[in-house]
C-alpha cells in the first residue's frame, strides 16, 4: 500500500538532509579507506534504510517501484557506496525472497534483511557466464534431503559482508540453457561457502565485492527457492527488471548532482575576465546534460509507475538500466572537461565521480544487453502485430 502524501514526503526531506550532512562530507574519506564507516551504517540501520522495499509484515517499509525511485532520486546525489550498503538488502539481495520465496523463508530472512541485521546478496555471475546468464555451470545436484552445491560465482556485491546469498545453480544439466537454473538461499555461514578477497576496483570504494566458491557445500531442501526446481532464471530476470528501477533512479540523482556542480564550477571559473559558463560551447554541455536528465527523470518515473500497475516492464527496465546509467557517463564525462585540468586530479570531486560513474554501464546487465532486450522485444511485438 502506497504511503500517505506525507509520509512520503518526510522520508524524502529526511533522506535529503542525511545525504547532504552525513553522506556527502564523508565521500572522500570512504574512497579513500575503501569502506563506509560502521557508524553511518549503525545510522542507516536506525533510520530504517535497509528495509525500505521489503514489505511492512516483515519489518519494513514496503516502498513501491515509484515511491522507491523518488528516494534513490535524492539518495543517488552521495556517493554510490553509500546506496550499495543497504541497496542489495532493498534490491536483488531480498526480492527474490519477496517475490519466489515460501512463508517460511520470508519469515526467516526478511526481518531481518530489514533491520540490516543480516546483509543479503546475490549471486548470479560467474567467470564464463556474466552477460551470458543462462549458460552458468554453478551446479545443484539433490542427495536426499539435501543438494550440493559447487561452482564460482564472480564480482559479486557485498559478499564480504553478505550472511545470505540468493545463488543460481543448474539443477538439470539435461536441459540446456535458462530453464535447467534454480535458485538457493545459501547462508554464508554454511560448510562449503568461501568468499574471496575483496576485488580492488577503478571506482565505487566502500562498496565491497568478491568471489565467491561453493565446494561440496550442502544445504536442505528447504534452501530451494519457492520449493521448485527450474524456476531460478525467470525469479533472477525479475528482480532484475525491478533493481535495475532502482539503480536507474540512483544513476539520475548522482547526474543531476555531478551537473550542479558543474554548473556552479561554470559560474565561479574565470577565464578571458569572465566565468566560464558564459563559454557557449560549455552551455552546449550544461544544455545537454540537463536534457538527459529531464528524460532520465521522466523515465525512470513512468516506468516505475507500470510496474506498479502489474504490467510487464522488462522492456521499459531495459530502457531505463540503458538510458540513465549512459546519460550518466556522459554527464560525468562533461564535468571533467568543464573542469579542465582540475577535472582531472583529486582535488575535486569532478575525478572520483567520474570513476564511479564508469560502472553503471556495466553492472545488472551492460549497456549492450540492455539493448538486446530491447531490440527483441520490440521485434516480438511487432511480429505478434502482423499476426
Amino acid at each position: 500500500m502506497p504511503l500517505d502524501k506525507e509520509t512520503l514526503g518526510d522520508l524524502i526531506s529526511t533522506m535529503r538532509r542525511y545525504v547532504q550532512e552525513r553522506l556527502i562530507p564523508l565521500e572522500a574519506r570512504v574512497d579513500e579507506e575503501d569502506r563506509v564507516p560502521p557508524e553511518i551504517l549503525d545510522e542507516m540501520r536506525s533510520l530504517g534504510f535497509f528495509g525500505l522495499t521489503i514489505p511492512e509484515e516483515y519489518g519494513g517499509l514496503g516502498l513501491t517501484s515509484e515511491e522507491e525511485a523518488l528516494v534513490n532520486f535524492e539518495l543517488g546525489r552521495s556517493s554510490p557506496a553509500f546506496r550499495s550498503a543497504f541497496g542489495t538488502n532493498n534490491g536483488i539481495g531480498s526480492q527474490g525472497i519477496v517475490m519466489a520465496g515460501s512463508e517460511e523463508q520470508k519469515q526467516r530472512y526478511l526481518p531481518d534483511m530489514a533491520s540490516g541485521e543480516l546483509i543479503g546478496s546475490f549471486a548470479l555471475t560467474e567467470p564464463e557466464a556474466g552477460s551470458d546468464a543462462g549458460s552458468l555451470t554453478t551446479r545443484a545436484v539433490k542427495d536426499g534431503d539435501f543438494y550440493v552445491l559447487d561452482g564460482t560465482k564472480r564480482y559479486i556485491t557485498n559478499a564480504p559482508l553478505a550472511g545470505l546469498f540468493t545463488v543460481m545453480a543448474r539443477t538439470d544439466r539435461t536441459v540446456k540453457g535458462a530453464a535447467g537454473v534454480s535458485a538457493f538461499l545459501v547462508e554464508a555461514s554454511n560448510p562449503g561457502v568461501g568468499v574471496g578477497p575483496k576485488e580492488r576496483k577503478m571506482g565505487q570504494h566502500g562498496a565491497p565485492v568478491a568471489d565467491v566458491v561453493f565446494t561440496e557445500c550442502r544445504v536442505p531442501a528447504e534452501a530451494l527457492l519457492g520449493g521448485a526446481e527450474g524456476q531460478g532464471f525467470r525469479v533472477a530476470m525479475k528482480v532484475l527488471d525491478r533493481g535495475r528501477l532502482g539503480i536507474s533512479a540512483s544513476f539520475t540523482g548522482f547526474a543531476e548532482r555531478i551537473l550542479d556542480e558543474m554548473v556552479a564550477y561554470a559560474l565561479q571559473r574565470q577565464q578571458f575576465g569572465r566565468p566560464i559558463a558564459e563559454f557557449q560551447l560549455l552551455q552546449a554541455m550544461i544544455a545537454d546534460s540537463k536534457a538527459d536528465l529531464v528524460a532520465a527523470r521522466a523515465m525512470v518515473l513512468e516506468s516505475s509507475r507500470a510496474h506498479d500497475r502489474g504490467e510487464d516492464i522488462s522492456l521499459l527496465a531495459a530502457c531505463c538500466k540503458l538510458f540513465t546509467s549512459e546519460a550518466l557517463g556522459r554527464v560525468a564525462d562533461r564535468n571533467v572537461q568543464v573542469h579542465g585540468g582540475a577535472g582531472y586530479v583529486g582535488d575535486y570531486p569532478a575525478e572520483r565521480h567520474y570513476r564511479d560513474a564508469r560502472l553503471a554501464r556495466i553492472y545488472e546487465g551492460t549497456s549492450q544487453i540492455q539493448q538486446l532486450i530491447i531490440a527483441r522485444n520490440v521485434i516480438r511485438a511487432a511480429k505478434a502485430a502482423l499476426g
